[in-house]
């Protein structure tokens, strides 16, 4: 093996705990001696031991004259857990490979520094891309103070969302309807409407077989309309955050609170996206996953606030006028002023499609 498969090897570590690290970033590192995987780890949970720790742990005495591959600059400072740069000099480690370097101020190259002033040979930049890639919630939330916002949808071939009757289960197929549950794993919390639910009835957790992280559950109600009866208020599964309006039913707030929901009041009528998206990033948000109708991803829209737009289109064909399109709102009036994306992954899930796509580069 190499050391881009021993990088690769840390990378696929790291990625095996995506969606439980938040906030701290997924990070996978290997220990290789003499050309055998003596040790390898990743970070499982924040307030547990990093990955080093566990890999180095792993090692042992055959960490000594050792190399380190890991994915992200190894800690430089005391948080919940103690300075991991500090164990790697302990260990006898000869030489690190660094990927991704850190972009948190108490981190942000402090801990090669470290590292080096040790007399240990660090080399940065391998793998990269791929790393980052792995960490862009963190990245996101570390350097805008604001939650990696993903836009999902799932429409037909010509862009519906529902019949023009309403009718919008289901339009994709279970393959889909699962990867979706992945997703929600992996993000702090969703976002839909008050129509969504008044409608559908959700529950918006991660269904996913042998257990799953479910997402907290917020609710986009400036006046509390939601049913008491409702399932995500009943079912005790997750937490449910209500963002409700100042005008809002102060008696209906007070029954929300007796099941357990949190009501959290916003200016205005209808909650500013940016505002809310600050007052989140506030009570630890750091990734937001919106499963919104029209209109909300029309507020994410006219506010540029995404990072990642996710749309399953199904092999299906609805027409109609009066059928509902993915974003609503009062739209653009002028070409040149149309939001661009880039598409970064066009995938085949069961019998639909998964379109990935980000803001495009300026």
């Amino acid at each position: 093996m190499q050391d881009r498969d021993y990088m690769q090897l840390a990378i696929d570590m790291a990625r095996s705990a995506l969606g439980q690290t938040s906030p701290n970033p997924a990070v996978g590192a290997v220990v290789v001696k003499n050309g055998q995987v003596t040790g390898l780890g990743a970070h499982l949970r924040a307030g547990e031991p990093h990955a080093e720790v566990h890999a180095l742990k792993m090692a042992g005495e055959k960490a000594n004259g050792g190399v380190l591959y890991v994915t992200l600059e190894p800690c430089s400072h005391y948080g919940k857990t103690p300075p991991c740069a500090d164990l790697v000099m302990k260990s006898g480690i000869r030489k690190v490979f660094v990927a991704s370097t850190d972009p948190n101020p108490l981190v942000c190259g402090k801990g090669i520094a470290r590292l080096k002033e040790a007399g240990i040979e660090v080399q940065t930049g391998l793998l990269e891309e791929e790393a980052n890639k792995i960490n862009e919630v963190f990245f996101h939330h570390i350097k805008t103070g604001l939650p990696f916002v993903t836009l999902k949808t799932a429409m037909t071939f010509d862009g519906k969302i529902s019949t023009a009757s309403g009718e919008s289960k289901w339009i994709t197929g279970s393959e889909a309807r699962a990867d979706v549950q992945q997703l929600r794993h992996r993000h702090d919390a969703i976002m839909v409407g008050i129509g969504t639910v008044i409608q559908d009835n959700p529950s918006l957790t991660a269904r996913i077989p042998g257990g799953g992280k479910n997402p907290i559950r917020i609710i986009l109600d400036s006046k509390l309309l939601i049913p008491l009866t409702s399932r995500l208020l009943n079912d005790k599964e997750a937490s449910v955050w209500v963002i409700a309006g100042r005008a809002h039913d102060r008696e209906k707030a007070s029954d929300l609170r007796g099941l357990g929901a949190e009501v959290i009041e916003m200016e205005g009528s209808r909650p500013a996206v940016i505002p809310l998206l600050k007052e989140l990033s506030r009570r630890g948000i750091t990734s937001l996953f919106v499963e919104g109708g029209a209109e909300v991803h029309g507020s994410f829209l006219k506010e540029q606030a995404f990072q990642q737009i996710i749309a399953y289109m199904a092999p299906k064909l609805f027409g109609g006028r009066d059928a509902r399109t993915a974003f609503g709102g009062e739209g653009i009036s002028r070409m040149a002023d149309a939001a661009m994306v880039e598409f970064t992954d066009i995938s085949k899930v069961g019998s639909d499609i998964r379109i990935t796509a980000k803001p495009a580069r300026r």
